[in-house]
């Protein structure tokens, strides 16, 4: 017996099973900064109350990516401490607005459980919501995530999940109560572009890259209170596939978000997540660029929504587009394939 939590392993999994994950989190405007600053992040609905109030808000909410990483790190000491890699995401999707001054906890519900054909290791897929103090929830999203087994002995009852939706369909998408961009700054938000300038199948090059710091990406993982071993034990990590410690993929994701900024400066409000994949390890010293795609586009009303596939690439300018090759694998400078909606104004 041992009073410190070794995590759960593949076989400590059951479908149906309901996981209360602990340390609630409020996040304050530091909280809210510190990612600005580790981040680089641009985008005015975020950064001034000002601008947010102009747009029907109370003031600047939270960043939804930094409630996500906050709602998913919760979930890292049951669900992915023992970990191979987190395989992907789906059905995510933002159902309120955070403030600062709000506390987020996290549920799970495991969909499913298969051990993979070595008998060493499976694939855990859980549902996630992030509930506020007021139990209201947030954000509920489902990933799957590659788990060590205890044992390798050790029976497993293969329950798969039902396949996840290839993406959040339009009418379930939800925009924060009050948002109202009739009066939007398009001078103030950084770009002059509306939905009607966007074309489906247009693809962007962000231009600018950001070169990923082993201290900086360290102390991101540490403000989403991010406990995964691969991150953060460089003498474990010896011994592992890459020798070395693996930067967090949402760290990936929020600077490469970061870097969208820069050719879709008001498509900024990310309401949905349909899918992601972090398709090739990034570590300290690797600089990331950006291109986004546009997968699809919708009128919400007043507002309009975007549905765009932003690709994060290592070490090599985006200019070409660079991604999948005919036989569809990805470039091996690929880093991060992310399909999202994006609340965006109207000119």
């Amino acid at each position: 017996m041992t009073k410190s939590n070794p995590g759960n392993f593949l076989e400590d999994f059951r479908q149906g099973q309901i996981i209360a994950h602990a340390t609630p989190k409020t996040i304050t405007e530091g909280d809210v900064a510190l990612n600005i600053a580790l981040t680089g992040s641009r985008y005015a609905l975020f950064s001034a109350d000002s601008f947010a109030q102009n747009c029907g808000l109370p003031g600047a909410p939270v960043d939804p990516l930094l409630v996500f990483h906050t709602v998913f790190g919760k979930t890292v000491p049951d669900i992915s401490l023992n970990a191979v890699a987190n395989l992907g995401y789906a059905e995510g999707r933002f159902l309120a607005p955070v403030y600062a001054g709000d506390t987020l906890n996290a549920v799970s519900e495991v969909l499913g459980v298969k051990q993979n054909s070595n008998g060493k290791t499976g694939v855990v897929t859980v549902r996630t919501t992030g509930f506020n103090q007021d139990e209201i929830p947030v954000l509920s999203y489902v990933r799957w995530v590659m788990v060590n087994k205890r044992d390798a002995s050790a029976e497993v009852t293969d329950a798969p999940p039902k396949t996840p939706a290839s993406s959040v369909l339009v009418p379930d998408l939800v925009l924060p109560q009050g948002i109202d961009f009739s009066q939007y700054d398009f001078a103030l938000a950084g770009s002059r572009y509306g939905l009607q300038d966007y074309e489906i199948g247009e693809k962007i090059d962000h231009v600018d890259g950001m070169t990923v710091e082993e201290a900086e990406h360290q102390l991101a993982t540490r403000l989403y209170q991010n406990t995964a071993k691969v991150h953060f034990d460089a003498l474990a990590q010896k011994e592992s596939r890459f020798g070395k410690r693996l930067i967090y993929g949402g760290v990936t994701i929020s600077i490469a978000r970061a870097l969208a900024f820069n050719g879709l400066a008001n498509a900024q409000l990310m309401i949905a997540i349909n899918g992601g994949r972090h398709v090739n390890p990034l570590f300290a010293g690797d600089t990331l660029y950006a291109w986004s795609e546009v997968l699809a586009k919708e009128d919400l009303g007043d507002i309009g929504a975007l549905r765009l596939r932003l690709v994060a690439v290592k070490n090599k300018p985006a200019t070409d587009f660079p991604f999948k090759n005919e036989a569809g694998e990805y470039d091996p400078n690929v880093v991060l394939d992310f399909d999202y909606w994006a609340a965006i104004p109207k000119r």
